[in-house]
């Protein structure tokens, strides 16, 4: 009986460690989008990236020095890791790019298409087989993008497909954790996309970073071709921040799956939009119209929906997003 007690208490720890570190990481994910948003037409996506990269760095190794984790940085799987990390900076460049152009609220939102991704990819990936309360679900969640994208109205914006892309990205990197089951240190994973983040943001800065490009191919994906700048002085504080968040970011999240239930944590990632639209209004004035809030509902619902329903099965849950966002 003892041990039973013992088992349980040491159970709700891990659980609630792991909603503390999902909000911890939630609330810096919004602060950093934010922050990353304000500054989006002073320096191209890359630049910012790997200043972010370069930032977390240190607090990455302090963490792999602390988990004991040095001889896990080279092993056989690096080679998957290392393209499951590509994932991760696509979907991220992918979000970050819309962010430039539209709200906070309506990118994060549809971001959140993602488990409908996984929902879908799950069948020829995985060979699952997907019944008709799930169907429903993925129907109702890319009903809500619709209703967000207004096709059709002059409000459609061809970068809200951004998100979208960004989202099959986070989708197909989570079927490679499915695949993999990996269950690397919590700080192999975080640095391991950090230096994924640097080796491409150097590419970028040697192929597109004298700016050639801007408005030579579409006004709304300036924030990629923008030339690099050297920071003012009055910049370092916001970029030093943006960095001590990502590092924040990436071991939260990863921590947070790997010592809790993803079915108890996974429905907090939500708060993230909750913030968005909280940031948004009070920093940028953007203010969610009706239409939006359609959209953002059908999503939501949708998602958390699909979380039960894999909770039902006794799948592994497909996370909204996971550690698929070390920004």
């Amino acid at each position: 009986m003892g041990v039973l007690v013992n088992e349980t208490a040491a159970t709700g720890n891990r659980n609630g460690f792991g909603i503390l570190a999902i909000l911890i990481a939630m609330t810096a994910i919004s602060i950093q989008d934010a922050l990353i948003k304000g500054i989006s037409r002073d320096y191209p996506l890359h630049e910012i990236v790997l200043i972010r990269s370069v930032g977390a760095l240190p607090f990455m190794l302090v963490l792999v020095h602390f988990e004991g984790a040095w001889g896990r940085l080279i092993t056989e799987r690096l080679p998957l890791l290392a393209l499951r990390a590509f994932f991760v900076v696509m979907a991220n460049s992918l979000y970050f790019v819309a962010l430039a152009e539209i709200p906070l609220a309506e990118a994060n939102a549809i971001f959140f298409v993602a488990p409908m991704f996984i929902t879908i990819l799950s069948i020829p990936f995985l060979g699952e087989k997907v019944g008709w309360y799930r169907w429903s679900a993925v129907f109702i969640g890319f009903a809500g993008v619709v209703v967000m994208l207004r096709p059709g109205s002059g409000l459609f914006q061809w970068i809200a497909i951004s998100p979208i892309l960004g989202a099959l990205s986070y989708a197909m990197m989570q079927m490679m954790t499915r695949r993999l089951g990996v269950s690397e240190p919590a700080s192999v994973l975080g640095i391991t996309i950090h230096f994924t983040f640097i080796l491409v943001s150097v590419l970028m800065f040697l192929t597109v970073g004298d700016g050639r490009f801007v408005d030579r191919i579409h006004p709304s994906l300036n924030f990629l071709f923008l030339s690099w700048v050297w920071p003012p002085a009055d910049d370092y504080p916001t970029l030093a921040l943006i960095g001590v968040l990502s590092a924040v970011i990436a071991y939260s999240l990863a921590q947070a799956y790997r010592i809790a239930e993803a079915g108890l944590i996974a429905p907090f990632e939500y708060t993230a939009l909750l913030l968005a639209v909280l940031w948004g209004f009070l920093f940028f004035g953007e203010t969610p119209d009706a239409t939006t809030w359609t959209g953002i509902l059908l999503i939501v619902g949708s998602g958390l929906y699909t979380l039960y329903r894999e909770m039902l099965r006794g799948k592994p849950v497909s996370k909204p997003r996971g550690a698929a966002r070390p920004r």
